[in-house]
């Protein structure tokens, strides 16, 4: 999909798009929204207009990226944005999918069919990415939050990021992700399968794949960036104090 711009409807994204969904409900955007422009739809709500085509491109399109737009907002706006998408992920997608799954094993009949290694192995995958969010949640974020109150630190508009490049890395949970569905097309097994709720669980993990994606991008492109920024600025302050 092109750009997305402030006056195009925001239905038509939708309907273009429909994994936007769970990222629109981040901002506390709910189906039912008419034939309105996204501008009108972020004035009604108080969002950042910005900031909300900023991530729903990111979203949508892999190759656009534009770090130095992400630069102008404040450090503790993205921490909100990427804090609701991980209370997404452990509330709604983490569940969806295992409910999926659990219903795609009772209706497989007995047969072997690899159906329960491949649901240890999400486990596993599962685990990893509550334990990052319980990272999120109880360390980094609190850091950065603090870090920004401390130094008053709105942006880094203006501030050179650090040269290393963080978004190359590979990332553990990207990887088994796309193993998890690897496992699906190669080793599935048994002619009791129900394809139907076998597709709806390969979605939902795709679902997530990409999502995770794009929340490393903003996760190891900025925040890590700006994390150091806000150190070394706080560091700055207790060795030069006025």
């Amino acid at each position: 999909m092109s750009l997305v711009y402030a006056d195009m409807k925001l239905c038509d994204v939708i309907l273009h798009e429909p994994t936007l969904i769970p990222v629109l409900n981040r901002f506390g955007i709910t189906l039912g929204i008419g034939d309105k422009s996204i501008r009108s739809v972020c004035e009604e709500r108080s969002l950042d207009t910005d900031f909300f085509l900023t991530i729903l491109n990111t979203f949508i399109n892999e190759e656009f990226f534009p770090e130095n737009r992400l630069k102008t907002f404040c450090a503790t706006q993205i921490v909100d944005y990427l804090t609701k998408t991980n209370v997404y992920y452990e509330r709604f997608q983490l569940p969806n999918i295992e409910r999926h799954f659990n219903s795609l094993i009772r209706h497989s009949g007995t047969a072997e069919n690899n159906l329960e290694l491949i649901y240890q192995f999400f486990l596993k995958v599962k685990e990893e990415l509550l334990n990052r969010i319980e990272y999120d949640r109880n360390i980094w974020f609190p850091e950065i939050r603090a870090l920004s109150d401390a130094i008053g630190l709105h942006s880094t508009n203006g501030i050179k990021l650090p040269t290393k490049v963080y978004h190359d890395e590979p990332d553990s949970l990207e990887e088994k992700l796309h193993d998890l569905i690897s496992l699906f097309v190669i080793h599935l097994s048994g002619e009791e399968i129900d394809s139907n709720l076998c597709y709806g669980v390969i979605f939902a993990i795709y679902t997530l794949e990409k999502d995770i994606k794009q929340h490393n991008r903003i996760r190891n492109r900025i925040l890590l960036p700006m994390n150091e920024i806000m150190k070394r600025e706080k560091n700055d302050n207790s060795n030069n104090p006025t």
